[in-house]
């Protein structure tokens, strides 16, 4: 049955063209990153990213939705999330070795994905380096994905990730999972688009509001895990932090066909967003400081357990 529920998360997530969080969005999320970058690191972004992304994060991404769109980068679809096994609002909970497909999960692509990429920084670091595909597609499938990682309906597989939830938004008949890919954050910024070449205001706010560390969780707890060594465990407790969402909101009231737009639930929500979107924006700018400046333990490799939690128990696997 488990195969089957990831099978048929996977066709509604391509059949609907849904992702984590809309491009614009994504975007936003790299320049609001690139804020927190060191020179060291801008530097090295310039160095790795294609030519014409002129060096910016923000313009790369959402490049990794276009690429699983296209039949060379099918393969990386379901990189995009985990699918976890909820029953909201009353269990919600993640496992690596349950929850992460054979064909791998946003867990696992931030883990590889990051072990390719801190071999090209340490590559980079030569005089004589010159950037590869691999190299680039790493950096901007880490930008993408530690964004992916936040957005609450990629880390539960309740409705297939919301695509089978139909709902109603300002009038318009959706879905829940678009609601939280845009739908939300576009109602509380007041806009229909975010802009896909620069900082939007609103983003900016956000950043002014990271810096001072005014949102109801503590910046510090957002960065907890940014250790580049233990990819997967940084990885698995981001995700297990945007699954506990599922529960204590997503599906935390019944719909019954209302706009979610006047109802209430749309304003519960822009807390929310604004707090998974700013996460996601400092632990990629920190993630990507931690390994262009190689303050970890740089011997350490990644190891991923393969012993099934549900038989060892839910603390005995990653």
């Amino acid at each position: 049955m488990a195969i089957i529920r990831r099978l048929t998360t996977a066709v509604a997530l391509l059949a609907s063209g849904a992702f984590a969080w809309n491009t614009d969005v994504h975007n936003q999320i790299g320049f609001m990153a690139e804020q927190f970058l060191t020179p060291a690191t801008k530097a090295m972004v310039g160095k790795i990213l294609e030519p014409q992304y002129n060096g910016s994060i923000g313009q790369a991404a959402a490049w990794a939705d276009s690429y699983a769109h296209t039949k060379e980068g099918g393969f990386s679809y379901q990189w995009h999330w985990i699918d976890s096994s909820d029953s909201p609002p009353g269990l919600c909970n993640l496992y690596y070795n349950r929850d992460c497909t054979k064909g791998g999960c946003v867990v696992s692509a931030i883990a590889n994905q990051t072990e390719i990429l801190r071999g090209c920084i340490a590559n980079a670091k030569s005089s004589n380096f010159t950037t590869t595909l691999s190299c680039s597609y790493a950096l901007k499938w880490i930008t993408h994905f530690l964004g992916d990682v936040t957005q609450p309906l990629h880390a539960s597989g309740v409705g297939e990730g919301g695509n089978a939830y139909d709902v109603t938004f300002g009038g318009k008949k959706t879905e829940l999972h678009a609601v939280w890919d845009g739908s939300i954050i576009y109602s509380d910024a007041n806009v229909t688009r975010f802009s896909n070449t620069s900082l939007d205001p609103f983003m900016s706010g956000l950043v002014s509001r990271i810096k001072a560390d005014t949102f109801f969780e503590p910046t510090s707890e957002w960065i907890s895990c940014i250790d580049p060594s233990t990819p997967t465990n940084c990885a698995l407790e981001w995700a297990r932090d945007t699954n506990s969402w599922t529960c204590d909101y997503v599906y935390s009231q019944i719909f019954n066909g209302t706009d979610l737009l006047t109802s209430g639930y749309a304003s519960g929500a822009y807390p929310i967003v604004e707090l998974q979107v700013s996460k996601a924006a400092l632990r990629l700018g920190t993630w990507l400081n931690t390994l262009v400046s190689g303050n970890y333990d740089m011997s350490r490799q990644v190891i991923l357990r393969t012993n099934p939690s549900w038989v060892l128990g839910p603390d005995a696997g990653i």
